[in-house]
């Protein structure tokens, strides 16, 4: 007789309810605008590329904390890119992309039955996944307020953030984030603030180059405990395909965590670690990438305005977060037959139900496509 196994609980995978709007949309006769999943298509920099290839004889086991390289790299880039000086090696751990990494820090702080995670109120799934997995609770946390009177039982241990937000691309500012900092220590919560796409803020005259992070001096005095910055290179540098991430903060919390990963083997590969390293210490791969993400997003905004959907904040990140204030299944399908292929905001919490997710992760040749689909007939 077979064990009785009871694995946790999941949603089934959102992107398989897609399946059928896919099809319909591949059936155009220019061809599928895959505007969905936001998975980059850019090449991967050749000073990334190089760095990996120096480095793949690499016979011996990775280092789990990191090469003393790539964690001064993601220092050094904190201090220039972000504003965030004074980290130290012992704060900053690399890891196998950021997906992983949020799917099981609340696992990594040893949440379980009763704990509640805060996550936002249209968010990325993992974020909850990541609750579920450790049988903890997830409980949205639109503002602060809205997790009403807190006792030990209804106040999250852990409480995600997320800017510039996916799905929504909404910036929280300097104010915003130094308030959430403070009433998360009155409360002795951890903060995890996931900012994978920093470097991609449209707005101009903001703090630094990039969106503020919550380890910046003027949100958290340069006090780092208790938070937690979550990083991706999938974006900025075209390397999803190089599972390339970190994590920085606290150093006691960075510790912890880097325990429980040496005993599950989650290790960066070497060459990767490397890759990661050069990729971080050039800027101008950065600069050129944004301004190409920049032109798409010009051309498409443009579109899909004029299309009659509404965009709500967008500001920042890959995607538009558009509306024709009807259900979002609705928008998919009229967007399906146009050959064109976008995210329900469902995906991302009940509050995203009359939104879609556009992304501009797709070549020039294709958002031209989409624009020329999207114009309204003469």
């Amino acid at each position: 007789m077979a064990p009785r196994l009871s694995p946790p609980a999941l949603p089934d995978f959102p992107w398989d309810s897609l399946a059928p709007y896919k099809a319909r949309a591949s059936a155009h006769p220019g061809g599928l605008v895959d505007l969905s999943v936001g998975t980059p298509v850019d090449p991967t920099p050749a000073v990334v590329r190089d760095a990996l290839v120096a480095a793949a004889d690499a016979p011996g086991y990775p280092l789990t904390v990191g090469t003393a390289d790539v964690r001064a790299a993601i220092c050094e880039w904190f201090a220039r890119r972000r504003g965030v000086s004074g980290l130290q090696p012992e704060a900053v751990l690399p890891t196998i992309g950021s997906k992983e990494l949020v799917a099981w820090l609340p696992t990594f702080l040893g949440l379980g039955a009763g704990d509640l995670v805060g996550i936002p109120a249209v968010a990325y799934p993992t974020y909850d996944i990541g609750a579920r997995l450790a049988g903890a609770t997830s409980v949205v946390a639109q503002s602060l307020t809205s997790l009403g009177p807190l006792t030990a039982a209804t106040t999250p241990k852990l409480l995600w953030l997320n800017s510039p937000g996916n799905p929504n691309g909404q910036v929280l500012g300097v104010a915003h984030l130094r308030k959430v900092v403070e009433w998360a220590r009155e409360h002795d919560v951890v903060v995890a603030s996931d900012e994978c796409y920093a470097e991609l803020d449209w707005r101009d005259g903001q703090l630094g180059t990039t969106t503020p992070s919550v380890l910046h001096p003027e949100v958290c005095d340069g006090d780092h405990r208790g938070l937690l910055a979550v990083y991706s290179l999938s974006k900025q540098s075209n390397l999803a395909g190089y599972r390339a991430a970190f994590v920085a903060g606290d150093p006691e919390i960075i510790g912890s965590v880097l325990e429980v990963r040496k005993h599950a083997g989650m290790i960066m590969p070497t060459p990767v670690q490397h890759a990661m390293a050069a990729a971080l210490r050039d800027d101008a791969h950065v600069d050129a990438q944004r301004a190409a993400y920049g032109r798409r997003r010009e051309r498409l905004l443009a579109a899909v305005t004029a299309a009659g959907l509404r965009v709500d904040h967008s500001e920042a990140g890959l995607y538009l977060w558009a509306t024709r204030e009807e259900d979002c299944w609705t928008t998919v399908s009229a967007l399906a037959d146009l050959g064109i292929l976008v995210a329900p905001g469902s995906f991302y919490g009940a509050a995203g139900g009359q939104h879609v997710r556009i992304a501009l992760t797709a070549t020039d040749e294709r958002i031209a496509a989409a624009c020329s689909r999207l114009a309204p007939a003469s």
